[in-house]
């Protein structure tokens, strides 16, 4: 069975790939066009996501073999660093982070994550912005009746995919609050 969804929240994406486990479909792979493959299975599975940066060969050949040794299967991962997905047999062990330490390591991961992506679409949406408005259509305010209509539904479309990156910045803004909050309440506790 392979399954098309794309996730902005990682806890989103472990809590969807969970659920199709509770119904009896084991991941196999995620390409990175947001493809999921599943393969029916009888036994019990959990799925955890640890989002980590660019680790050497020499570290990573380390990393797996941590989790490795707890029983987890690496599913994918990309080398450069993101994302890492890991799979076992239901046990008594499901969470992948042994202490609040190794937690409270994983938010501020995120918060890495979520801040860089942010700048780089502000970045972006600033070199979009900076010299016109949404509207690029000449004239476009000076334009009268049904003329106005057509050439404003025509390019808001246009404007809309303009904004998207704007929205990325809303976005990465609030995964990096989201990741602050839970890292700051694990550091109370």
């Amino acid at each position: 069975m392979r399954r098309f969804k794309v996730f902005f929240n990682i806890e989103k994406e472990e809590q969807w790939l969970n659920e199709q486990l509770q119904k009896g479909y084991r991941c196999t792979n995620i390409s990175g066009l947001g493809i999921y493959t599943f393969e029916k299975t009888d036994k019990r599975y959990v799925m955890r996501l640890d989002y980590q940066d660019y680790l050497p060969k020499k570290k990573f050949v380390e990393y797996k073999g941590i989790y490795e040794d707890f029983g987890w299967v690496y599913i994918k991962g990309f080398w450069l660093g993101g994302i890492r997905y890991w799979q076992k047999e239901d046990d008594a062990q499901n969470e992948i982070f042994s202490d609040r330490q190794s937690k409270g390591n994983y938010y501020k991961r995120l918060m890495g994550y979520s801040f860089g992506l942010g700048m780089l679409c502000l970045a972006f949406s600033y070199m979009l912005y900076k010299d016109s408005g949404l509207y690029l259509t000449e004239g476009l305010w000076s334009m009268k009746g049904a003329l106005f209509w057509k050439a404003l539904l025509f390019e808001t479309p246009f404007v809309l995919l303009r904004l998207f990156p704007a929205l990325l910045v809303v976005f990465f803004g609030s995964s990096f609050y989201k990741a602050y909050r839970k890292y700051s309440m694990l550091k109370e506790k």
